[in-house]
C-alpha cells in the first residue's frame, strides 16, 4: 500500500509542510525511519530525531516550532499521538482485511453465517452455531455446537470455542484462546481420589472484549462464567468457572482468578496477581502485580498490593522494612553480644 503525504494529511484532517506528493508505504519509529517511511513525533524529548530522520514524512503537532531545518515532509495535525494511533488502526484494518472461504474446512449444514465473513483453512464449525456479519475466523479455529458469535468478531488461529459459548459483537480472541473448557471441579473421595464434577454451564463474553493469546476462560459448573462489556485481558490469564468480570476491567499477563469470584467494573489487575475463589473485588480497585488477594476488597477505587494483599501505601512501607531486615538482624546480634558481655562482667 502506497500513499502520498497529502492523502495522509487529508485522512487525518491536517496539512502538509514540504512535498505533498512524497510517497510512503510503511510505518516506522522516527529514530528508525528511512525512505518511504511515515513516522510521528509527539514527545518533545525525541525532537532531535526530527532533524536526523530519513523518514519521508513525519506527523507532528501543528504548533510545533522548528529549531532547525528538516529534510522530511511534515504532516501537521492538532494531536500527533492521537492521529498516529488512528492511522495505526486504519493500517491494521487494511493489512488484516480478508474475506471468502478457504478449503479444506468443515461447516455443519445447520450453521447460519452472516455477510462479509472470512473462513480460514482447517477451521471447524459445529452444528446449530450462529455467526454474525463481518466475522473473521482464521485457520485452525474450532467452534463447537450451539455457539453464538456476534458481528465484527475476529478469532485468530488456533482459537477454541467450546459448545454453548456466547460471544457478543466486536470480540477479538487472539491465537490459542480457549473459551468454555471445563472448570476445575473435583469432589474428594474417601479413598483419597477425586471424582470429576460435570461442568454443564457456559461462558458469556459480551461486546467489545479483547482476550490475549493463550488465555483460558472456563465454563461454569452451572449457570455462566461472565466476561462483561469492554473487558481487556492480556496473554496467559486463567479465569475459572463461574467467575464474573465487570465492565471495562483490565488484567495483565499471568493473572489468575479462582472460581466464583466476582470482579467489579473498571478494575485493574496487574501481571501475575492471584485472586482466591468466592470473593468480591470492588469497583475501581487497582491490584499491583504479583499480589495475592485472599479476601474480598470492599472499598471502591483504592490501590492494593502485596501477599497477602494490603493497602498499597502499607505495602510500600513494608517493602522498605523488609529491605532493612538484614541490618536489623545484625544490630540485634550486636546488642545480644553486648548484653552477654555485660552479664559476664556483673559480679
Amino acid at each position: 500500500m502506497q500513499f502520498t503525504a497529502n492523502q495522509i494529511a487529508t485522512l487525518l484532517g491536517g496539512f502538509v509542510e514540504g512535498d505533498p506528493d512524497v510517497l510512503v508505504n510503511q510505518l516506522a519509529k522516527i529514530e528508525e525511519g528511512s525512505e518511504g517511511c511515515l513516522s510521528f513525533l509527539s514527545n518533545p524529548k525525541y525532537e532531535h530525531f526530527l532533524y536526523e530522520t530519513a523518514a519521508s514524512a513525519v506527523i507532528v503537532n501543528e504548533d510545533l516550532q522548528l529549531s532547525k531545518p528538516v529534510r522530511t515532509s511534515l504532516i501537521r495535525v492538532k494531536d500527533a499521538y492521537s492521529a498516529f494511533s488512528e492511522l495505526l488502526k486504519i493500517y491494521n484494518q487494511l493489512k488484516l482485511e480478508k474475506s471468502g472461504r478457504e478449503e479444506p474446512l468443515f461447516v455443519h449444514e445447520s450453521v447460519v453465517i452472516g455477510e462479509g465473513y472470512y473462513l480460514g483453512a482447517f477451521s471447524y464449525i459445529g452444528k446449530d452455531t450462529k455467526i454474525g456479519n463481518n466475522v473473521k475466523i482464521y485457520p485452525q479455529v474450532y467452534i463447537g455446537d450451539n455457539v453464538t458469535i456476534g458481528d465484527d468478531c475476529i478469532l485468530y488461529p488456533g482459537v477454541k470455542v467450546y459448545y454453548d459459548s456466547q460471544l457478543g459483537n466486536n470480540v477479538v480472541l487472539h491465537a490459542g484462546v480457549v473459551i468454555g473448557s471445563d472448570g476445575f471441579g473435583f469432589a474428594p473421595q474417601k479413598d483419597g481420589s477425586y471424582s470429576k464434577i460435570p461442568q454443564i454451564g457456559n461462558v458469556i463474553v459480551e461486546d467489545d472484549v479483547e482476550i490475549g493469546a493463550n488465555t483460558v476462560i472456563d465454563r461454569a459448573t452451572m449457570g455462566s462464567t461472565y466476561v462483561r462489556k469492554g473487558v481487556k485481558l492480556d496473554n496467559l490469564i486463567q479465569v475459572a468457572h463461574n467467575v464474573e468480570i465487570g465492565r471495562n476491567t483490565v488484567a495483565a499477563a499471568q493473572a489468575g482468578i479462582s472460581g466464583s469470584t466476582k470482579v467489579g467494573e473498571n478494575v485493574i489487575i496487574g501481571g501475575q496477581a492471584g485472586l482466591v475463589g468466592h470473593i468480591h473485588i470492588a469497583t475501581g480497585s487497582q491490584i499491583q502485580a504479583q499480589s495475592g488477594v485472599n479476601k474480598s476488597i470492599v472499598e471502591e477505587n483504592r490501590k492494593w498490593g502485596g501477599t497477602p494483599v494490603m493497602a498499597y501505601s502499607s505495602n510500600l512501607r513494608s517493602q522498605v522494612f523488609y529491605a532493612k531486615l538484614p541490618l536489623l538482624e545484625k544490630r540485634i546480634a550486636e546488642l545480644e553480644a553486648l548484653l552477654l558481655e555485660q552479664k559476664k562482667q556483673t559480679p
